[in-house]
């Protein structure tokens, strides 16, 4: 079957089995951010944003993506460049594995909540899963971003 997406900005046409998973469709076009983590949609590293909603692309068909837009880490470098020194300042990115799912939920979390609480951090982040180092410094860097952004004082690494 024949899709039509727009990846990152730019308009792919692809012939594509009717059972192609979006990860396997992203990857293929370049988009190595996306990863795959656990097969069972429960870790979050492959996260996209599909009409600029996060999804799973690890249990999304490339068909639901027809006629939509579809964005990786690589599409959003110039609004991740914003945190991600913070996330790294608090030693979060350790093997790097699942940053970029983190990222791409703060993102989403940051565009619909622009100042939440730690609590609101968590709870958005939760289907993430870091095999490293948890969600302490993760969350530690998101604060330490906002705080910065919002005038306060913030020491950083």
């Amino acid at each position: 079957m024949e899709v039509k997406i727009k990846l990152n900005g730019k308009t792919v046409v692809d012939d594509i089995p009717a059972d192609m998973l979006l990860i396997d469709f992203v990857r293929a076009h370049g988009c190595k951010s996306v990863k795959r983590g656990c097969e069972t949609s429960a870790c979050g590293l492959c996260t996209v944003m599909l009409d600029d909603v996060p999804v799973l692309s690890c249990s999304t068909l490339v068909a639901r993506a027809d006629g939509r837009s579809v964005c990786t880490l690589e599409g959003l470098q110039a609004e991740a460049s914003e945190f991600v020194g913070f996330i790294a300042d608090q030693g979060a990115e350790q093997c790097g594995f699942c940053n970029p799912g983190f990222v791409m939920n703060t993102i989403a979390l940051l565009r619909e909540n622009p100042d939440p609480t730690d609590d609101e951090i968590l709870a958005y982040l939760s289907g993430n899963l870091c095999r490293c180092s948890g969600y302490v410094g993760q969350l530690r860097g998101i604060r330490a971003f906002l705080d910065e952004k919002h005038g306060k004082e913030v020491e950083r690494g």
